[in-house]
């Protein structure tokens, strides 16, 4: 694989991560305020399904079934050809649509209208809520000592 071709899926899956873990109602808005919406032609419609998601102790042990996940996912073709998919966390058939037209888009001449419209306040309101939940988890931090006693 080219370096342009290993940047160019690097982008994709950082973009296709960020839409799947996004609040919904945040990027629902977002997407609401973007301009007109393309025409496109159903690959497979939303549909709600489960996975199994699974684990590995310390990142590297033995891996192991942690338990199951609802996700909803569909394919679409834009009227240019680009064909986008969207996987997103939980019910929600209008995330799941608008990730695939985002993906598809992103794909285009249009990528640039699209990062500055929805993905890049989308990323900044996710780091902000990241930001306050790790001051909000070190404020709770105990820190634990022990004195030496003298004795041996």
């Amino acid at each position: 694989m080219s370096d342009a071709a290993a940047d160019a899926k690097t982008a994709r899956q950082g973009w296709m991560s960020l839409l799947a873990k996004a609040p919904e109602a945040v990027f629902l808005n977002l997407w609401s305020d973007y301009g007109p919406k393309p025409d496109f032609t159903w690959l497979r419609a939303p549909e709600v399904g489960g996975v199994m998601v699974r684990g590995r102790m310390g990142g590297s042990g033995a891996p192991f079934n942690l338990g199951e996940m609802t996700v909803t996912r569909c394919s679409l073709t834009l009227a240019g050809g680009a064909v986008g998919h969207g996987y997103v966390q939980g019910r929600s058939k209008a995330k799941a649509e608008a990730a695939a037209i985002v993906d598809a888009l992103m794909q285009t001449d249009a990528a640039g209208a699209v990062e500055a419209a929805v993905l890049r306040p989308l990323s900044q309101t996710v780091e902000a809520t990241k930001t306050r939940r790790a001051a909000k988890a070190a404020a709770t931090k105990v820190e634990f000592f022990t004195l030496v006693r003298g004795e041996d």
